[in-house]
């Protein structure tokens, strides 16, 4: 891993670009039943726009009438994207569990940035940190 970090090197319109076109099954870590949580918010917007919204909490059974799994490890089949709304610190173990899982790429919301994330790009996976899925969606009409 590089001594370097820069929060603009995760930020590529490319990499949002990419993500938004080709990652249809979002595992969305941190995903809340309460409406009033923006990882509900935004998965709802998502689910709207016909993305696939898989929840991954272990204190919710299910999301959206949808199955929440305790970790990405136990959910079946393939992910596309990482979608994390979590504390910066809780970061590193989701970076390898979504590098385990196959995962294409890995997002972490606003406010969300650790340089853990290196490692996810040096797997091979696109990365994006501290953006909003939902505004990024929007942007592209």
């Amino acid at each position: 891993m590089t001594d370097h970090f820069s929060v603009a090197d995760f930020q590529r319109a490319a990499d949002i670009a990419w993500i938004l076109e080709h990652c249809r099954r979002i595992a969305v870590v941190g995903l809340s039943s309460k409406p009033d949580r923006a990882s509900h918010g935004v998965s709802r917007f998502m689910l709207e726009w016909g993305y696939d919204i898989t929840p991954v909490n272990p204190m919710e059974v299910t999301v959206f009438g949808r199955p929440s799994y305790p970790d990405l490890a136990s959910i079946p089949g393939e992910v596309d994207l990482v979608n994390v709304f979590r504390r910066p610190e809780d970061v590193p173990p989701i970076v390898e569990a979504a590098i385990d899982k196959g995962a294409k790429a890995l997002w972490l919301q606003l406010g969300v940035v650790h340089p853990s994330v290196q490692r996810a790009r040096e797997a091979g996976l696109r990365v994006v940190v501290d953006r909003c899925l939902m505004i990024e969606r929007q942007h592209l009409g």
